[in-house]
């Protein structure tokens, strides 16, 4: 076993990620918390996620199936216990007196107590409990794969308004640069220095700057309103103020090792409780085939006079003990037991899938952390070159020493460039938010060893 009772993947297990630490004390330096939310040092989106997890209606419904699970497992218990009924009866009667008889009232009262039980010489009862039970495992890890999955949306929502937020603030700016440019163009066109062309272009530009506003703006509704619903509520009564990326932090994040995530993400541990419940199913279709054995008892009291019902020689029982044996069914049984195999080779084989998938899952983070990170910081660079051309470029318009292709030509690098870095810091907090999603969200602290412990390894 890998780690506890979990089953055999059948797959090798790295030791270390390709993209992560390349030491396992570095890979457990800064493995993610609990409220691993609260690293973007955001209060608001620390606000968002919490009214999140408290009202979001996909966690509420998952609630609801955890509970008619633990329900289903009562169900399923109930046959290893006694079934135990109470009865009473009182009956009148009266023959006809056109048969002959004497049309004579007779009553006859009774109570009685029943009470059955089949005896799980096979484990069948037991093996139907268990799967019960690793049903009701799964659907609480299923749970927390909601939970994730809306705390994660909700991040990335609230991310994505920042970013439009930005990128709305770029180009209000760059509106506002390429209206002081235009205004320099008529000064020299009234100057007779520049043509009409050269006004038509500006504007133009100016134009495409102010048609990328109203898609911005949608897209900062539309983040807002997916929030509301993340949070259980109306759009219209919801407040968000946002701001901006610049101010959110980035956390540092350690994935730990590859065996560690076994236990640690909820959708394997979903396979994991699946798989357990096709085992019992197996076992019960086995155990189904073979002999039942069942015993059955009545005892009570009936008489044909209410008053002496409860006397000693109005008392009854009797005792039976029953055996089944199936012997021709038609096959249904077989049918039963090859199709319960076959589900547990499925349920196998989603595990392993689920395992693979998840390594899988974190390496494209790390991936992506590392390249947005890279992308990000020279995203920066380019403008911070773009600004200084177009400074440089602007400050000559106004001398008269360069021509107006080039001023240009810096203005709609300036603002791709802007554009781009907005775009670039949303991509790598967004990198972040998949890591921890990849990671099955918060773990626990690691246990620390007694201090001889640790001095002996």
């Amino acid at each position: 076993m890998l780690t506890g009772d979990l089953p055999e993947p059948g797959i090798a297990i790295p030791a270390l990620y390709d993209q992560g630490p390349r030491s396992p004390a570095v890979a457990h330096a800064a493995l993610p918390s609990l409220d691993w939310w609260r690293g973007f040092r955001s209060r608001e989106l620390t606000q968002i996620v919490e009214n999140a997890r408290e009202a979001n209606l996909d966690i509420a419904a998952a609630v609801a199936r955890v509970v008619q699970a633990d329900a289903q497992s009562r169900i399923a218990g109930a046959p290893l216990l006694p079934s135990i009924d109470l009865g009473g009866s009182a009956v009148r009667s009266r023959s006809s007196r056109s048969a002959g008889s004497t049309g004579a009232v007779n009553d006859s009262f009774a109570a009685s107590l029943s009470a059955s039980y089949e005896i799980d010489f096979w484990g069948k009862n037991r093996a139907a409990l268990r799967a019960a039970e690793q049903t009701a495992v799964a659907t609480r890890f299923d749970s927390e794969v909601v939970s994730l999955s809306v705390v994660a949306a909700a991040a990335n929502a609230y991310f994505q308004m920042l970013a439009a937020q930005d990128r709305l603030q770029v180009a209000r700016n760059n509106l506002q640069s390429a209206n002081r440019v235009l205004n320099l163009i008529q000064q020299r066109v009234t100057a007779g220095t520049a043509s009409d062309l050269d006004t038509a272009q500006q504007e133009s530009l100016a134009n495409s700057q102010r048609a990328s506003i109203p898609p911005l703006e949608q897209i900062v509704t539309q983040n807002r309103n997916a929030l509301a619903v993340l949070m259980g509520r109306s759009p219209e009564g919801l407040r968000i103020r946002g701001g901006s990326l610049r101010a959110i932090s980035i956390p540092r994040v350690t994935p730990g090792l590859p065996s560690e995530l076994l236990a640690q993400r909820p959708d394997i541990r979903v396979a994991e409780a699946n798989l357990a419940a096709a085992n019992a199913n197996v076992q019960v279709a086995r155990a189904q085939m073979l002999p039942s054995i069942r015993l059955t008892g009545d005892g009570g009291y009936q008489s044909a006079v209410f008053r002496t019902l409860l006397r000693p020689e109005s008392a009854f029982y009797s005792l039976a003990g029953g055996l089944t044996q199936p012997i021709f069914d038609g096959f249904a049984l077989q049918g039963n037991l090859d199709q319960q195999m076959a589900r547990q080779d499925e349920l196998l084989q989603n595990y392993r899938q689920a395992v693979i998938s998840a390594f899988a899952d974190v390496e494209n983070a790390l991936n992506a952390i590392r390249q947005s990170a890279l992308r990000e910081r020279i995203q920066r660079e380019v403008v911070s070159s773009s600004q200084r051309a177009f400074d440089i470029s602007e400050e000559r318009l106004r001398s008269g020493t360069v021509d107006l292709v080039t001023v240009l030509q810096t203005q709609q690098t300036l603002y791709q460039a802007q554009d781009g870095l907005a775009q670039a810091r949303l991509a790598h907090v967004q990198a972040i938010v998949s890591l921890y999603q990849a990671l099955g969200g918060g773990w626990l602290p690691r246990p620390q060893l007694p201090v001889e412990a640790a001095n002996a390894r």
